[in-house]
């Protein structure tokens, strides 16, 4: 830091045309990030904030120049460590999220929210050059890095996080619900997050989790941090209060619908919705409140001496920041570069005139001695799987020893470029089954080559599931271009970015996905006409 007297922020005019265009460039930068989260500002009630989020930026900026600490950098090799480490992450950050839009789509919470933090870090690794003795443009305080910071609470939070999260606060809030109740003398029983009362019952769902209080309240104390208050231990305390201040509001909102629910009101729309907003506005009241009563100015009784005038602009001429601003300027192009890559690579669009295969066709309709069961309903799958090229059927008989033996065909189709590969290979059994009910079992493990129809295939994923004493065996294939994949945990952040790096890239291949399923091991139906007949089907689709 600089040890000399106070320097003000540079005039923009002042500036070089290089440090203008690189200003140029993040406002693009910001300004592109906010388009991609502006659908989630509309539609996501818990990020409703964020459509005050552009204003607020510039807002703490200004603030950050006129009123903030004038606090600026001096050259050496600790900054310059620390704008490489910054864009580093930047880009880091910026190819995550190219590759899992190219494996789950630009619009998923996770893609967002990786575009959120490059922007945050670019913008960090902007700030530290920005804020450099030479150039002067932005200090190096509060505001400005609470400017940068709140952009994260803008983003989607990635759904695994969510919805822990999530739970979590549900079953506080109903336990606790309940526990005020019990003491009011009110008779009520909890069933997770629903609380039975003697005129009905209370749900505590997702939407009255306390996030969205949780998310706008700490939101709502690192704004006030930086615009009402000026002492380091003040903004601690405004911000330490924040997040058990948006808990307790959010309890006592929730307690109170409960008790009207109790008295027999409709809880459902206006009552709801306006204790929402009332619980927002109010906690946001206290802690704009909290914050003014903080900060105490104090009131000197002699008038202050003159400060001495800011030394004269010079334009930088140390090796270490033009170093700096060229690194920064070939950051930035390298993620203008990246995101045009991933942007053109990632573009999916049909081939609707390519042939479709019959799958009705692949899958025998009739076979002796077996009675056949034609599944009518994976209709209702088809916005899930993104696809309407759908069959199953299912086999019936008896065997020798008087046994009844199942067996179930199952075949899905896109087109290339319908669907990303990592999209269809979340609906597998692993993902799909347990919520049915099923349980995975250990599978032992088959080595041999898997032959069928005198050929050998190619080894299947293979499964063991139960419900009950009902045991069912899967085995599946998902083919991309004729060639089948392999993968381990499709909900796997890493695994996402490993399917998206092979084949997040190439549209120009079908995919098929083929089950086996049945309560019989494949010791016992792998010798059967009916699978004969089906892989011989199968075999011109790549199997």
């Amino acid at each position: 830091m600089s040890a000399a007297a106070p320097l003000r922020p540079a005039a923009l005019r002042q500036t070089s045309p290089l440090v203008k265009c690189l200003g140029a460039a993040l406002a693009v930068a910001v300004g592109l990030v906010s388009w991609r989260l502006w659908p989630h500002w509309q539609q996501n009630p818990d990020l409703s904030h964020g459509l005050f989020m552009p204003v607020v930026f510039l807002l703490l900026l200004h603030d950050a120049r006129s009123t903030g600490t004038p606090r600026f950098l001096r050259a050496g090799y600790a900054s310059a460590f620390t704008l490489s480490t910054l864009l580093l992450g930047s880009l880091l950050s910026l190819a995550a999220a190219g590759l899992y839009a190219a494996a789950v789509g630009w619009s998923h919470a996770v893609v967002n929210f990786m575009l959120t933090v490059a922007l945050v870090l670019l913008l960090g690794a902007s700030l530290v050059e920005f804020a450099s003795e030479r150039v002067r443009l932005f200090p190096l305080n509060w505001s400005a890095g609470i400017a940068l910071a709140l952009w994260v609470l803008c983003a989607p939070i990635p759904p695994g996080t969510y919805a822990r999260l999530t739970l979590s606060l549900q079953l506080w809030v109903s336990e606790n619900v309940l526990r005020a109740l019990h003491l009011l003398g009110v008779a009520a029983l909890r069933h997770g997050n629903v609380i039975e009362l003697a005129q009905g019952r209370v749900g505590i769902e997702e939407a009255c989790s306390g996030v969205r209080s949780l998310i706008s309240c700490v939101f709502a104390g690192l704004f006030f941090s930086a615009t009402l208050v000026r002492r380091p231990w003040a903004r601690a305390l405004l911000i330490g209060l924040s997040v058990p201040l948006a808990v307790t509001m959010n309890f006592i909102r929730s307690l109170t619908l409960t008790l009207l629910a109790n008295r027999g009101v409709d809880i459902a729309g206006q009552w709801h919705d306006a204790t929402g907003y009332a619980v927002l506005g109010l906690t946001a009241a206290l802690l704009a409140s909290l914050a003014l009563l903080l900060e105490r100015r104090e009131r000197h009784s002699t008038v202050a001496s003159p400060a001495a005038p800011a030394p004269a602009f010079v334009p930088s001429a140390s090796p270490v920041l033009n170093v700096q601003r060229l690194a920064l300027s070939a950051g930035l192009a390298l993620a203008a570069a990246l995101v045009v890559i991933f942007v053109l690579n990632t573009r999916s669009t049909a081939k609707k005139d390519s042939p479709i295969p019959n799958l009705y066709s692949v899958l025998p309709a009739s076979v002796p001695g077996w009675e056949v069961d034609t599944t009518t309903d994976l209709y209702q799958f088809a916005d899930l799987l993104q696809t309407d090229h759908l069959a199953q059927r299912t086999y019936l008989k008896r065997h020798a020893t008087g046994q009844p033996i199942q067996v179930t065909l199952y075949a899905a189709y896109w087109r290339a470029g319908q669907a990303s590969v990592s999209s269809v290979a979340s609906h597998t059994p692993d993902a799909c089954w347990p919520g049915s009910g099923w349980q995975a079992r250990p599978a032992p493990v088959q080595n041999a080559p898997f032959t069928a129809d005198g050929r050998t295939l190619a080894a299947p994923e293979y499964r063991l599931f139960q419900s009950g004493e009902f045991p069912q065996h899967v085995w599946f294939w998902h083919l991309f271009a004729g060639r089948p994949i392999a993968y381990r945990d499709p909900y796997s952040a890493t695994e996402l970015l490993r399917i998206a790096w092979r084949y997040g890239f190439r549209h120009d291949g079908d995919q098929l996905f083929v089950r086996i399923s049945s309560n019989a091991p494949w010791s016992v139906i792998g010798a059967e006409p009916l699978l004969a007949q089906f892989f011989s089907r199968t075999g011109p689709l790549g199997l």
